[in-house]
C-alpha cells in the first residue's frame, strides 16, 4: 500500500515497484516475526505481510523511496525502472539484516508440514473469487501459508516469544507440536471446567505451565501457533469431541 500524501505523481510508478519486495515486508527469506519486546515498542522489525513503501520527493528528478520497515530507504533517479528500485532496496535490507534467513533456518530446525498441493486447480475457472486460477495464485496461497505456519513454529519454540517467566516454551511438553490434538478442538476441556477450542487451550499452557500471560484471540502469536499447530497435524481426521 503506497501512502498517496507523501509521494508524487512521478514517484508513485517507483514505488509501486518497490512495494514487491515482499523478502524485508513479510515475503521469502523475511524479518522474523516481533518478539515480545518489540511488540510492546521495542525495536521494530519489518512485519509479516506487509506490504507499505514510503517515498517522498527530494530534489527535482530524485525520489527517496522508503520500506516498510520505517528504516532502510535509497535515493534514485526518476525514471529509474521499478525492478532496479526494488532490487536496490533488497540488497540494502539484506546488507542490514545479515540475519534474515529465519525461515529457512526454522525449517531446518524443527519438522514442519508442507501446506497442500493445489497446482490441479491451475487453468480452472473460479468465477466467485479469483476468475480464472493461475500458477502465480497456487504459489503465493503455498507460499503465504506456510510463512504464518513457519512464524508459529518460531513463537512454540520460543520462551521469550511466548512471555514466560520461567523459560518454557511449548515444545519442552508437545516436540513439534505432538500431543496437541487440534482436531478434536471444540471440546470439554477439565482445566477449564467447559467447552473450549484449541485457542483458549494454548492460553492455559501458556498462562501455567509456560507461567506469562494469556495472548488476544487476535495477537499475530496466538494466530501463528494455531496455524503451526494445525499444519503440523496434517492428516489427522477432523473429530470435535473427542477425548
Amino acid at each position: 500500500m503506497i501512502k498517496r500524501d507523501v509521494i508524487g505523481k512521478s514517484a508513485l510508478a517507483l514505488a509501486i515497484a518497490a512495494a514487491s519486495i515482499v523478502a524485508a515486508c513479510g515475503g521469502g527469506q523475511g524479518a522474523r516475526p516481533p518478539t515480545t519486546a518489540q511488540q510492546q515498542g521495542g525495536a521494530a522489525t519489518p512485519s509479516v505481510g506487509a506490504r507499505s513503501v514510503e517515498a517522498s520527493a527530494l530534489a527535482p528528478g530524485n525520489v527517496e523511496v522508503l520500506l516498510c520497515d520505517g528504516k532502510t530507504k535509497i535515493s534514485v533517479a526518476s525514471g529509474t525502472p521499478g525492478t532496479a528500485i526494488a532490487g536496490q532496496l533488497m540488497a540494502e535490507w539484506m546488507r542490514k539484516n545479515p540475519s534474515s534467513n529465519w525461515e529457512a533456518e526454522e525449517r531446518e530446525r524443527h519438522t514442519l508440514q508442507p501446506a497442500a498441493d493445489n497446482s490441479g486447480l491451475i487453468g480452472l475457472i473460479d468465477g466467485h473469487t479469483y476468475g480464472k486460477i493461475t500458477a502465480q495464485d497456487v504459489a503465493l496461497w503455498k507460499t503465504e501459508t506456510e510463512r504464518v505456519a513457519t512464524a508459529g513454529s518460531a513463537v512454540f519454540h520460543d520462551a521469550d516469544q511466548l512471555g514466560s517467566t520461567v523459560g518454557v516454551s511449548c515444545d519442552m511438553c508437545h516436540p513439534h507440536a505432538a500431543n496437541t490434538h487440534p482436531e478434536t478442538y471444540p471440546k470439554f476441556q477439565a482445566q477449564l471446567g467447559r467447552v473450549a477450542l484449541l485457542r483458549d487451550m494454548i492460553n492455559w499452557c501458556i498462562e501455567h505451565p509456560v507461567r506469562g500471560k494469556a495472548l488476544a484471540s487476535d495477537d499475530p502469536r496466538m494466530r501463528a501457533m494455531e496455524a503451526y499447530i494445525l499444519a503440523q497435524r496434517k492428516g489427522r481426521t477432523l473429530e470435535y469431541g473427542k477425548h
